[in-house]
């Protein structure tokens, strides 16, 4: 009698073994590939930040955002920090939108960019709003160290709007850039040939009747295309296609994916695949924007068809939102996204061990 019951004991205890571990693999699904996630501070000196932005430098990886008293508020400036033995070093004040002694302006969406064997560069805006807004430009030569004075772009142009520029085999930065005025929203891009001193215009590539778009990542393709995914206030991520160096765009289509209304990023790996960044939500009817939680990433071969990959962040608790990401030299890929306006978190990824499934008419699947 005895030995019975010790053999159904350890069976009871295997069965439990066998489930808890079916029930942790299940639960970690959405989480393969990842190697390191942190908040990039616990506390500062700020309430509320956003718009995070990420750059690798030959000191290694570094990254910007917002903050301040809440987003519009005069006293937002942009912060920065410098990721150093797998810390993030405290945030300083890199810029801000003081224009004499009794104005002052927020400052916004700031965007890194490293030159190769160059500087590192800052674009971000100021004014009192996004329709209102001006581009600013400062210059790194020490890796995030110290910074230039600030430079005012042209009238007209902002630079990068939200997310990375790419640099374009015949020399050109390409700046994913829109604006959000009386005409409604509308995609355009700002090109520079000598990173940041002289610059020209193309488009704005949409019609507001057909689709609402601001904040274009522009990808590139291994057969030499570029392509951008652009939120939208259509419920969809969309996406346009060029076929010479960003001079030309195909018509916006709908991307596969759906939008909620906010801000995205995408980038193209070493590999030759696309990798986005996003809320996988749709706006419902009727609402101005959707539910900025869940946090997924997807992956595609041809920038078409769409495979889930990972959900960074799925509590109920929003918000979750304007991500940003690169890939670095070795191969791993980055992400910074708003935590709730409240920190800014970091996650690192290896794209290698990402275990992917195929979203079907926009649906993220369950397993």
């Amino acid at each position: 009698m005895k030995l019975y019951c010790r053999n159904s004991l350890v069976v009871m205890f295997v069965l439990v073994c066998l489930f808890s571990v079916e029930a942790n693999a299940q639960e970690n699904r959405w989480k393969k590939g990842i190697v390191k996630e942190q908040f990039i501070y616990e506390e500062d000196v700020y309430p509320s930040c956003h718009a995070g932005t990420l750059a690798e430098t030959p000191d290694g990886i570094v990254a910007a955002w917002f903050g301040g008293t809440r987003e519009r508020n005069p006293d937002v400036t942009i912060r920065f920090s410098r990721l150093v033995d797998g810390e993030w070093t405290k945030s300083v004040e890199v810029a801000n939108g003081v224009q004499n002694d009794t104005l002052r302006y927020p400052s916004w969406n700031p965007v890194l960019y490293q030159i190769p064997d160059g500087d590192l560069l800052l674009f971000y805006k100021v004014g009192p709003s996004p329709s209102g807004w001006w581009g600013m430009l400062k210059r790194s030569s020490d890796n995030g160290l110290t910074w230039s004075e600030a430079e005012k772009l042209p009238d007209g142009f902002i630079g990068p709007v939200k997310n990375k520029p790419l640099l374009l085999d015949n020399g050109d930065l390409i700046c994913g850039s829109s604006t959000e005025g009386g005409q409604g929203w509308q995609v355009h891009f700002e090109l520079t040939p000598d990173f940041g001193k002289t610059w020209r215009k193309v488009g704005p590539i949409n019609s507001p009747s057909t689709y609402q778009i601001i904040q274009p990542s522009v990808l590139k393709h291994q057969d030499g295309r570029l392509s951008i995914l652009c939120r939208s206030k259509n419920s969809v991520l969309v996406d346009s296609y060029s076929s010479d160096n960003g001079e030309t765009w195909s018509l916006p289509q709908a991307s596969g994916l759906p939008n909620n209304n906010s801000g995205t990023d995408a980038v193209s790996l070493q590999d030759g695949r696309q990798l986005a960044v996003y809320n996988h939500v749709k706006t419902p009817i009727g609402a101005k924007k959707g539910y900025r939680t869940p946090l997924n990433v997807a992956v595609s071969d041809d920038g078409k068809h769409w495979s889930a990959a990972l959900v960074l962040e799925d509590s109920e608790i929003s918000q979750y939102s304007y991500p940003a990401v690169i890939q670095s030299a070795d191969g791993m890929v980055h992400f910074i996204y708003t935590w709730r306006r409240e920190r800014m978190k970091y996650v690192k990824v290896d794209p290698a061990k990402l275990e992917l499934t195929e979203i079907i008419d926009e649906k993220w699947p369950e397993k």
